[in-house]
């Protein structure tokens, strides 16, 4: 697997890399992995030591990104977030070395699954267990992760239409309260993650869209 390859490389210069998100999630699920989203506890600047060819535009957010076999791969440092300031980034990033730090500012639990390089896997929010009942909750309150970057809601309705997963009761009745919150947003934002649900599943995206007056 190409998440081997990386990590070796990674082990060998003293580093940890870890599968996460939409990569971690589809493996435990037995679906076909197509996202490639890797966490480290090295830093960008420590990255480019032993990857200098890879693309460092965003380092500055701990985002690296390389093509590998024809692959996409995004690398971000393990990191922790102050408060949001503009409906979509935090106002600081603090870059980190704990996984236990790092889970905390993700989306929705069923993302914030880690698997090393043994392929151990580190679960903080009950993430296997929403996976397993096929629930999508958000980590933390949602009314608050929804404020922060109202996007998850849409975020939401795109991973229920791919895994075919229920809500949350919470989450449903935060999106309600918070809909009105996606004016706040660049409307360019907004479009682009709806873009990403496949055109087989427009008319349900725009069902629910109407439906939680997004």
């Amino acid at each position: 697997m190409l998440f081997d390859e990386i990590a070796t490389l990674f082990k060998k210069h003293g580093f940890n890399l870890f599968m996460v998100g939409g990569t971690s999630r589809d493996f435990l699920l037995e679906r076909k992995v197509t996202d490639f989203d890797f966490a480290t506890d090295a830093t960008p600047r420590e990255i480019k030591e032993f990857l200098p060819d890879a693309n460092y535009r965003f380092s500055e957010f701990g985002t690296v990104s390389l093509k590998v076999d024809g692959n996409l791969v995004e690398i971000t440092t393990l990191r922790v977030e102050g408060e949001y300031i503009d409906y979509r980034h935090p106002g600081k990033i603090t870059f980190v070395r704990d996984i236990k730090l790092d889970y905390k500012r993700r989306d929705f639990t069923i993302n914030a699954i880690y698997i090393d390089y043994n392929y151990e896997v580190y679960d903080f929010c009950n993430g296997l267990s929403d996976l397993k009942a096929q629930i999508i909750r958000v980590i933390g309150d949602p009314n608050i992760r929804f404020n922060e970057d109202p996007l998850r809601m849409i975020r939401a309705i795109r991973f229920k239409l791919k895994l075919g997963f229920e809500f949350d009761h919470q989450l449903e009745e935060a999106i309600y309260k918070n809909a009105h919150l996606i004016s706040k947003l660049n409307p360019q934002k907004v479009v682009a993650e709806r873009n990403k649900v496949p055109k087989k599943d427009r008319e349900q995206l725009n069902f629910f869209l109407t439906k939680y007056k997004l």
